[in-house]
């Protein structure tokens, strides 16, 4: 593993000692692995991650998020304090990032989807990446009836998405980057339209989405969600199992017995499969409102995570607890993250 050398890293540590004092940090992490194509930018690559995880056992105070939230209930700034987490329960988190995080001793918790366990087919968000920004040829023409509106699009050339096309544009970015073609303006509008519907109309237009480009649902190993007898391993000393929701949807969004069973249904489920209290939330993308904080609360949560970044400080609601979101650095540039981090 490629690291910089000791006395550079004691270097930066102290430098952020000097910096980073006051408050504390929440990491989020999704994906410890690698894929071709990631648009939103939440993989990070194996080796990667493991020298992300030395900068933290050498010259961090790692606590889990259990303990953070602790210092909170005492009415303390937890000073120093960074505790990692985990979203989705992708099987990377079992197969890649826990062992990493057992040979250095860091705390984690993995707040898990609790619904999509058994799937046989793609989370829907893989399913749009694959259909439309890997190569292969669709129709020029999609019709499509979201939420009672008709909408149509055109894709022209970019019907027929060459491989050399995709290996051009595998890097882009569905955040803050321009659409290199048709397809990425397309996936781009549908992601931010299916995103808002109840998981049963968006799986119905998924389909559609799929018998329009001739595409077979199915349920790829390196896009698998940890099954049940994945998660009955996948917690120990180290590792806390979080709720993620049932279905992972913008929980604001939802009518208010929707969102109370989406909440109460994960936690419930979680605990029959891992046999312990499951005391940690996190709102799929980081949305939610007053009433769905009070709902996670009314359901015997201690805390639950943002996805808004910042420092934790002593005011900070256990039931919106902010968090950064750690890419695909080596250890010198996660050093630096950390700097600025912990300096805004």
């Amino acid at each position: 593993m490629k690291i910089p050398g000791v006395v550079r890293l004691r270097r930066m540590a102290k430098r952020l000692r000097g910096r980073l004092a006051p408050g504390g940090l929440i990491l989020m992490y999704h994906r410890i692995t690698e894929v071709e194509s990631d648009p939103w930018s939440i993989c990070v690559s194996p080796r990667h991650f493991a020298q992300q995880m030395e900068v933290l056992h050498k010259f961090g105070e790692v606590v889990s998020l259990q303990q953070l939230n602790q210092t909170l209930q005492q009415g303390k700034t937890p000073h120093w304090q960074i505790a990692v987490t985990f979203d989705d329960g992708y099987t990377d988190n079992l197969y890649n990032a826990k062992p990493v995080l057992e040979r250095y001793d860091i705390p984690a918790t993995m707040f898990l989807t609790s619904g999509y366990m058994e799937q046989k087919r793609d989370l829907w968000w893989d399913e749009l990446n694959r259909l439309l920004l890997e190569p292969g040829s669709l129709p020029e023409v999609l019709c499509l009836e979201i939420n009672g509106t008709t909408h149509r699009w055109e894709l022209g050339t970019a019907a027929n998405y060459s491989e050399e096309e995709y290996q051009r544009d595998r890097c882009w970015r569905a955040l803050g980057e321009d659409n290199p073609t048709p397809r990425h303006t397309l996936y781009r509008t549908l992601y931010w339209l299916l995103s808002p519907l109840l998981p049963e109309a968006r799986q119905k237009v998924m389909d559609q989405l799929l018998a329009w480009g001739d595409c077979v649902a199915t349920l790829r190993s390196n896009h698998r969600i940890l099954n049940l007898e994945e998660v009955s391993t996948l917690g120990n000393e180290l590792i806390s199992i979080g709720a993620h929701s049932v279905t992972h949807p913008f929980l604001s969004f939802l009518p208010h017995t929707r969102q109370r069973q989406e909440i109460q249904d994960s936690k419930t489920h979680l605990e029959e499969i891992i046999g312990q209290k499951v005391v940690s939330f996190a709102y799929p993308h980081g949305n939610y409102s007053e009433e769905t904080a009070g709902l996670v609360r009314e359901a015997g949560f201690m805390s639950a995570c943002t996805t808004y970044p910042r420092t934790v400080w002593k005011q900070c609601d256990r039931f919106k607890l902010p968090r950064v979101v750690v890419e695909d650095w080596d250890s010198e540039e996660f050093a630096k993250q950390l700097s600025e981090w912990r300096e805004n």
